[in-house]
Parts: C-alpha cells; structure tokens; sequence
C-alpha cells in the first residue's frame, strides 16, 4: 500500500517537476554540421533543465535556408523532431553584401564575412566558394526528413512570449534580425520575456588572434547586422546576459573534450563524434552553458552597451559605458561576461553531450 501510495504521489508530482523547466527560445545563425551554433542547440536540448520552444534560424554565418536544414537533420539525428525549426530574417536591416565588400576597399580586410564569405577578382582574400541565399547545397550529413514550420520566425517570437508572459528566455547565438523584427511587430515582446541572453559585443579581448588583436571593439553577430542589435540592446528586458569576444576566446574546443565526448553512445555524442571536426572557440556553447549554470561564469562588467552605426570603420563595433558616462539616449544595462571556470565550463558540456536524449 506504501508503494502503491508513493507512486500516486510520484505521478502527481511529475507534472510539476515538468512545469518547472525553463523555457527557452533558441535563435541561431545554425551553420553545419557539428559548428558552434549546432552544438550550442544541442547544450540546450541535452540539458534536463530546459523546455525549448523552437529553433528560430537567421542568416549569419551562412544562408538561413541552408542552415534551416542542418537544424532540420540534427534534430533528427539526435531523436528531437518535437522541437519545431522555425524560418527567420535572410538578409540584415540594413547591412548589404555590396556596401561591406566596398568598406573593404576603404577600411581593410573583414576577417570574417559570414555567408558573404564567397571570393570575388575584386577581393582575392575570400573565404572559400558559397552559394547564394537561396541555394542549398548537399548536406554533409545528409538532407532532413522533416520540413520547417511554416510561419516566420519573428511572429513565432511573439505568439510564444504572448502565450507564457514572464516565462521564456531567449537564447540568441547569432545576428539579431529576428529578435529586433520581433520587438518591431510587438513592443511589449522583450518586456515580457524573463530576459535575453546572447553571444555578442567585444570589449577588450587579451589574445595575438589578429582577428581581435587588431580589432578588439569588433565581433560578428553584432557587426553583421548593426541595426538590429541596436535596437535588441536599447529594448526593455527584464535582463541582459551578454557572452563576449573576451571569454569567448578562453573557452576552446579540445581534442581532450571532443575524445571524451566520443567515449558516448548518446545520439548527441555520436553527432559530435563524426561531424565536430574542427577545434575552435566555442562561442556559442559558452553562452547557452553560462544560462543553464551561472557558476561558469567568474567575471562580469555591468555596462551599458550598443552598437555603432556610422558607415565608417567602426561601423557595428560595440559601444560600452559605465553609470558615470553613459549618453541620455535610452542605452541600457547588461552583464558582460568576461571570465570563467573553464573547467567546470568543460565538465559541463562533455556531461550534457554524453546524456542519454532529453
């Protein structure tokens, strides 16, 4: 009769264990296979704590209707078919390809140029052969199964956060379109998430990259879509979480994380395992780690931050100041990770990649 009552109780409880999840948004510039953006879904997905809503796709480090289907196929490979894909922005607000490839010109190589990063005779410094926004070439991995939802990204966005006010955090791991179309369709939208949290901005990154060495104010996802984090960064959040450039670059995927994690037999190691060949920052991974366990984190600068947009060669730098010398335009505050518990930060994501599926 115990037993029998304890398992009465077990089934009344599960639902509430289940309502206590936190919900999440993940909005990515989703490349593959096996990149940062793919493995910061899978952070996501593979942690027992989080309910994802959808994976909302932007273009930025390729083209969203290739990335679209690299989403499409590491939810299938991994078993989470549940969780809707979700079609956003092709191109930046304002940013065109023809403008950047012509402030080289005047400003100097961009080291990195993102699904622009096709070679021209004009720029013999490209970045290897891609194809256009509308092509998809053959997938690595192989061609997904399932199809995307079919409404946009930015009107998800708001029908989510409408449905669970207070509820939702948003994950962003790429450019900021999607999210700044959706605080456009709806002025309320960021107000009534529990906050966003982002891989974005630069600081003072302390490293001999070049790429940030000679650059430290520079960094993609805000650079690729200017526009766009201006208006995310001045929006009303209940918080602000910003993973930079200056950790960013102290958390690299080794060979020693990637040989432990292929010691898995979990769909997401066995993913990793055969499509994660490169070993590089882990952007992205860091920043939805950082979400799930804060103790990651070591470091933070409270500042108030946007981004520049004059067309000059600042254009999409981040812009920081403290309290004393912030403007009177509406800048807002975040908390701009800077350091972390690499180790704990390692254990983390090898021990969510090896979990059996969520």
């Amino acid at each position: 009769m115990r037993i029998l009552r304890a398992a009465f109780v077990l089934a009344a409880f599960l639902p509430a264990i289940h309502a206590q999840k936190r919900m999440v948004i993940i909005d990515q510039d989703a490349d593959g296979p096996g990149e940062s953006n793919q493995m910061a879904i899978l952070s996501l997905l593979q942690s027992p704590q989080t309910q994802v809503l959808g994976v909302t796709v932007v273009t930025g480090n390729a083209w969203r209707d290739e990335e679209v289907q690299h989403t499409l196929r590491t939810l299938e490979l991994v078993g989470r078919t549940d969780v809707p894909v979700v079609p956003g922005a092709v191109f930046p607000l304002v940013r065109t390809e023809p403008e950047t490839l012509a402030a080289e010109r005047m400003y100097g190589r961009v080291a990195w140029l993102g699904a622009w990063r096709n070679p021209s005779a004009n720029f013999p410094h490209g970045q290897g052969k891609v194809h256009g926004p509308w092509e998809v070439p053959v997938l690595r991995e192989g061609a997904p199964h399932t199809k995307a939802l079919d409404e946009d990204a930015a009107h998800f966005l708001v029908r989510q956060v409408r449905a669970h006010p207070g509820q939702i955090t948003i994950y962003e791991g790429g450019p900021l379109t999607n999210i700044a179309l959706a605080i456009s369709l709806d002025a309320h939208f960021a107000g009534q998430t529990k906050g966003i949290v982002m891989m974005g901005g630069s600081l003072n990154p302390q490293t001999e990259d070049p790429e940030f060495a000679t650059s430290p104010r520079h960094e993609f996802n805000f650079w690729f879509d200017p526009e766009a984090a201006h208006i995310v960064l001045r929006a009303p959040w209940p918080r602000v979480d910003v993973t930079t450039v200056d950790i960013s670059i102290k958390a690299m995927f080794s060979k020693d994380m990637f040989d432990a994690i292929a010691k898995s037999s979990s769909p997401a190691a066995r993913y990793i395992a055969k499509y994660a060949v490169d070993r590089y920052y882990m952007w992205d991974e860091l920043a939805a780690c950082a979400w799930l366990d804060p103790a990651i984190i070591t470091k933070v600068r409270d500042l108030y931050m946007d981004v520049d947009l004059g067309h000059n060669a600042n254009y999409g730098n981040t812009l920081t100041w403290n309290e004393k010398d912030k403007p009177g335009t509406g800048v807002r505050l975040v908390h701009a990770q800077t350091d972390l518990d690499l180790t704990r930060f390692q254990k983390m994501f090898i021990d969510l990649m090896s979990r059996p599926r969520n």
